[in-house]
């Protein structure tokens, strides 16, 4: 199974780079910053370069011959090289600082954006964990590239081109000799690396594999303990990390192969160059003591950087891969017109109909999940939607949100087409109270108001009255700043099923959707959120689903659903006095 999940592995290549360098336009706003850490980034180089060539200017001067004014200039030159390298290497550091913590808020900004403007489909298809990861650890990747890679990569660079053109100007022939070690230690690294590079990404998708089991384990955590399952999970990330070890210990044979390689064919390279370099100044060929040192000394710099290079290779080969998983997400097509503002001014009556509505879940194309649906709503109704579980009820209510849209047939809302009307503004008119109520890790006051964010707080206290919630709430020491904990852990069922009515109250809809909204609370609690159910339904549309029958006696119209479509409607007592009937039947198991 885990070998179906991994990513294909990816090459380094144009495209690549091409994708990675698109998202320099996120720091376009601090170019300044970046083309001056750049200019910095190439003084600090050259610098670096410049003190070879002084020692062994500094080297040549150590004879009777020169004189000592000679001497104290080269050493005043170095220093003031050094001093002026530090500061260029300050502004580089804290400038390209400036260019990428910049850069990677406003991906991280552009990313989130993105994210929850997706349509559900693309949220049914994957992992909130995957999802997760797109936002921390791809970005950290990216953190990593653009703060020290980029930089490095073209400091090694200048280095190295640099680097070798002042060893042609000091001796030719020992520059032929030298760049002669190249081809054989560039094989060796492209063959080492490669499988280092493999095995590096192996194991990074095994320690995502293991960091998906800590996260499910960890929100399914009463699951976990109500099953008795700890040993399991416990075994399952054992595994999991085992497996880590694994590839990573493969992973450390060949790298260590991999750095003794390159270890080995440095020190060659360099005692070959001595070697050559010695038999040069012995047969006068015009190469003096001094310049043979600064030969010796620009071979380590140059050995030095091209054996860097292949780290600085893999590092950018990471973030190709992270470059290219976050703009998968970035050309993702969004929901059309969330966050604009609502030009329309489509103020809605409440007025709803489903005209002959057909869909299947992108995810399962050939399973018909509503097959036909053909209803109508008027202004203020109470409509029930039954049936066994499966049979299609929550979906209608998701297409009402326009989460999915329909394979065939249209939704209107007082005569209009839903897709006529942007999401912001139906979206704005509508609300639901779900079974499983879903409240953020902040405080109460903070939970009711996401119903309207922009409501006072006599608003939101008013809210929580007529959701019978101000009674439960003013009896926590801090009252609406009490903390709910993380997906309202600190409150009972009951009370979770209020804030969440407070906070379709504040949101005043023209169309209500009820999810389940009581079927998993006691006899009290029920008796207490219905009161506040039934208050919330004055005047709205509401549509309820409800396994419960004894809660939607009252409902204008009931509609059973079966297998997704309507195998009845009628009010309770009308569907009641059918003999046979589904409804019926649902009424007689209920008993």
């Amino acid at each position: 199974m885990q070998e179906e999940n991994k990513e294909p592995k990816k090459k380094l290549s144009w495209t690549g780079l091409k994708r990675l360098l698109s998202l320099l336009k996120f720091m376009w706003p601090k170019r300044w910053a970046f083309f001056g850490g750049l200019g910095a980034l190439a003084i600090s180089s050259l610098g670096t370069l410049a003190f070879p060539m002084l020692l062994g200017d500094l080297l040549d001067a150590a004879n009777p011959e020169a004189s000592l004014s000679r001497i104290n200039q080269i050493a005043l030159i170095l220093l003031v090289i050094f001093a002026v390298n530090a500061v260029f290497s300050y502004f580089r550091i804290y400038l390209f600082a400036i260019v990428t913590q910049f850069m990677l808020a406003r991906l991280r900004q552009t990313t989130y954006n993105q994210l929850i403007r997706l349509p559900m489909a693309f949220f049914s298809a994957r992992r909130v964990g995957e999802l997760n990861s797109r936002i921390t650890a791809d970005i950290a990747v990216l953190q990593e590239t653009f703060t020290f890679t980029i930089a490095q990569f073209i400091r090694q660079l200048i280095i190295i081109i640099g680097g070798i053109s002042l060893l042609t100007l000091i001796s030719y022939k020992l520059t032929l000799f030298m760049l002669a070690f190249v081809p054989l230690v560039a094989i060796g690294a492209r063959i080492f690396g490669k499988k280092v590079r493999n095995l590096s990404k192996d194991a990074q998708s095994q320690v995502a594999t293991s960091n998906v089991i800590v996260e499910e384990t960890l929100q399914g955590i009463s699951n976990v303990k109500a099953f008795n399952n700890e040993l399991y999970e416990s075994s399952r990330y054992f595994d999991a990390t085992n497996e880590v070890i694994r590839i990573a210990l493969k992973g450390a044979k060949w790298r260590a192969l991999f750095i003794s390689l390159i270890v080995f064919s440095l020190f060659t390279s360099i005692v070959g160059v001595i070697w050559f370099g010695v038999y040069l100044v012995n047969q006068g060929a015009g190469i003096s003591s001094g310049d043979l040192f600064k030969f010796i000394l620009y071979t380590l710099f140059i050995g030095a950087s091209i054996s860097g290079m292949a780290d600085l290779y893999s590092q950018v080969q990471k973030a190709i891969g992270a470059t290219d998983s976050l703009l998968d997400i970035l050309e993702e097509e969004t929901e059309p017109e969330t966050m604009a503002e609502c030009e329309e001014k489509v103020q809605l009556k409440g007025n709803l109909s489903f005209k002959n509505v057909n869909f299947a879940y992108p995810s399962r194309p050939g399973v018909q999940v509503l097959n036909g649906i053909d209803f109508d709503v008027k202004t203020g109704q109470k409509i029930a939607l039954v049936g066994a579980s499966g049979a299609g009820k929550t979906t209608i209510t998701a297409m009402l949100f326009r989460f999915y849209e329909p394979d065939s047939g249209t939704i209107y809302l007082d005569d209009i087409p839903a897709d006529k009307i942007s999401l912001n503004c139906l979206r704005k008119q509508m609300a639901i109270v779900p079974q499983e109520v879903l409240l953020f890790g902040g405080t109460i006051y903070e939970n009711i108001a996401y119903g309207n964010t922009e409501a006072n707080t006599a608003q939101v206290e008013e809210a929580a009255r007529k959701a019978n919630a101000l009674e439960f709430i003013n009896s926590f020491p801090d009252g609406f700043q009490t903390i709910v904990g993380e997906r309202g852990v600190q409150l009972s069922g009951g009370q979770k099923q209020r804030i969440a009515i407070a906070r379709a109250i504040l949101r005043d809809p023209k169309i209500l959707v009820l999810d389940e909204a009581t079927s998993a609370l006691d006899t009290a609690s029920e008796s207490q959120v219905q009161q506040a159910l039934n208050t919330l339904m004055i005047g709205r549309t509401s549509i309820i689903i409800a396994h419960r029958l004894s809660t939607i006696r009252e409902a204008d119209r009931i509609l059973v659903i079966d297998k997704g479509k309507i195998a009845e409607s009628g009010s309770h007592e009308e569907l009641l006095a059918r003999d046979n009937g589904k409804y019926l039947a649902l009424q007689q198991m209920a008993v």
